[in-house]
């Protein structure tokens, strides 16, 4: 029977209703991994193969009786917001100051792996017999850049050099690079972790989530939750009219960048001008909240990839994802670990970056989080590399496009 390249039926599932499969998917995800070694073994995040399969199953749908499913994800935005302003509220400044060298150091290899990036993608449309001008669309744009920067520059790169079809193609890539993303980033650090005897930080607290070994009930109480929320809500507020000042400069930021900053702001303004204040930061409570944040956005994300569109150019997209896989791996282990210290906060980095390399930085951040569950908390990684995946690449990433498209 062959597969169905249109769909006869559409259905639209309601924004809140995609919340709650979001939900679900995850204890799918949960169920999945307490029966898999090898998802237990190899870290993989559990809002990913729960994810993974609902998308499957979607596809598989579509493809026997024609009916389409798409999912509002007004709420999925949301929760990235959220997420983001969680870990603003818990960075300190003074972990701001000495993520300084590593922070410069990650922002320069990331750019040097994304020119690299680009050249494998060269040469992998030069390899498998696609034009040329749409190898940035199989490279930095659509695996570093995401979908967003797929579909921002697609036209751009049609238009500017003939690519006809390279919005189509970059957001196959980018959905293809995240799933690959959600599955290296585990094994990368198990790898490091283990072969060199790794070891976390005793004194340090996990920002994102608990430990396999936390206790779960430590400060969680109802009036935790409520202060918690709340300032999340106001860090947001806040965020939200900083975005309308930067918006009105004609600076282009996503709204959880701003949120970040005013994260950060908060929560050192508190701890410097209200110490007897009870404190948000480094509560178990909003590492609870963080997680729940950004493992319902990767099941949403996840769960309604339209893997469909990977079908049209399936064999020259695997090969050049492929190589690009490798690259990502070899990168990371060989080269993004040994400069970052080669020590455990390198490791967790360096699962990170096998997850915004090819996928988002949510990605990254879900790849460390299982890590850290597992193997003990690395709090500077978490801040260091969503500064340098969330804000800094976006820019150096325009500047590289640009040189790529004029070659």
């Amino acid at each position: 029977m062959a597969a169905m390249t249109e769909a006869t039926h559409h259905v639209v599932v309601p924004s809140f209703v995609a919340f709650t499969l979001g939900m679900t998917v995850y204890f799918l995800g949960a169920l999945l991994t307490r029966h898999s070694r090898l998802l237990r073994n190899f870290n993989i995040p559990v809002p990913v193969s729960g994810g993974i399969c609902v998308a499957l199953f979607v596809w598989a749908l579509r493809w026997a009786s024609g009916t389409e499913i798409e999912f509002e994800l007004d709420t999925r935005d949301m929760l990235l917001v959220i997420f983001f302003t969680t870990i603003g509220l818990n960075a300190r400044f003074d972990d701001l100051v000495r993520a300084g060298r590593p922070l410069a150091i990650l922002l320069a290899l990331t750019v040097v792996f994304m020119v690299l990036q680009n050249v494998v993608a060269l040469f992998g449309t030069a390899l498998f017999g696609l034009p040329s001008a749409l190898a940035v669309m199989l490279g930095s744009a659509s695996l570093v850049g995401g979908h967003g920067t797929a579909i921002a520059w697609g036209p751009a790169i049609e238009g500017e050099v003939g690519g006809a079809g390279a919005a189509e193609l970059g957001i196959a890539a980018a959905t293809l690079g995240l799933v690959v993303a959600a599955l290296v980033g585990g094994p990368i650090a198990r790898v490091l972790v283990e072969r060199h005897r790794l070891t976390a930080d005793p004194t340090a607290d996990n920002i994102v989530g608990l430990s396999y070994r936390e206790d779960r009930a430590l400060g969680m109480d109802t009036v935790a939750l409520m202060r918690t929320l709340l300032t999340i809500n106001i860090a947001i507020i806040l965020g939200y009219f900083v975005h309308l000042a930067v918006d009105a400069a004609g600076l282009m930021l996503p709204l959880f960048v701003p949120c970040l900053i005013v994260g950060i702001v908060l929560a050192n303004a508190q701890a410097t001008f209200a110490p007897k204040m009870p404190a948000v930061a480094g509560t178990p409570m909003l590492a609870v909240v963080s997680e729940f944040a950004l493992n319902v956005f990767l099941a949403m994300s996840l769960m309604s990839m339209e893997l469909w569109t990977l079908a049209g150019t399936a064999g020259p997209l695997f090969g050049v994802l492929a190589l690009q896989t490798a690259l990502a791996i070899a990168f990371s282990m060989l080269v993004l670990f040994p400069l970052m210290g080669g020590n455990y906060r390198a490791a967790v980095l360096a699962s990170g970056f096998g997850g915004f390399a090819l996928g988002a930085t949510p990605t990254a951040i879900a790849n460390m989080t299982a890590v850290t569950k597992r193997y003990g908390p690395a709090p500077l990684a978490f801040i260091i590399l969503p500064l340098v995946s969330a804000f800094f690449v976006d820019l150096a990433n325009a500047v590289i496009i640009k040189v790529f498209v004029s070659l």
